[in-house]
């Protein structure tokens, strides 16, 4: 066994598990409420996606689960592809124009997702990423 597999693995619950739970909480609002569900659908059609109401609760619920999925270490790299398309999609949909700063966390999440898609989960989850 490589000796760095081990510093892998931990290392990978460094973006598991905080990357997880901020996109679980980013939207467990939109979940709980459908107030603010029809906000989010307002503020997509104000950036003029198409089919707002669809794209925000198929956006919402794919933080959701793959939130969940992050935190727990299952299907990682399916969990990080659907969220590489989703902030891919945010960051040219809705924070292309804007500073930096609004846009980083959208920035962090698809460059954490990439890291996930690339190295997996690690051994400290529930399905490891075999090597």
């Amino acid at each position: 066994m490589n000796p760095g597999s081990d510093k892998h693995s931990h290392a990978m619950l460094f973006i598991r598990i905080p990357v997880g739970f901020h996109l679980i909480y980013g939207v467990v609002d939109n979940v709980v409420s459908w107030e603010r569900m029809l906000e989010f659908r307002d503020f997509l059609d104000g950036h003029h996606f198409p089919l707002p109401l669809f794209c925000a609760v198929v956006s919402v619920y794919a933080q959701l689960l793959c939130g969940m999925m992050y935190i727990l270490g299952v299907w990682i790299r399916v969990a990080a592809a659907i969220m590489i398309f989703n902030f891919a999609v945010a960051l040219i949909g809705v924070h292309i124009g804007d500073a930096y700063r609004p846009a980083f966390p959208a920035i962090i999440i698809l460059c954490n997702s990439v890291v996930l898609l690339l190295l997996g989960s690690g051994r400290l989850s529930l399905r490891p990423t075999r090597h």
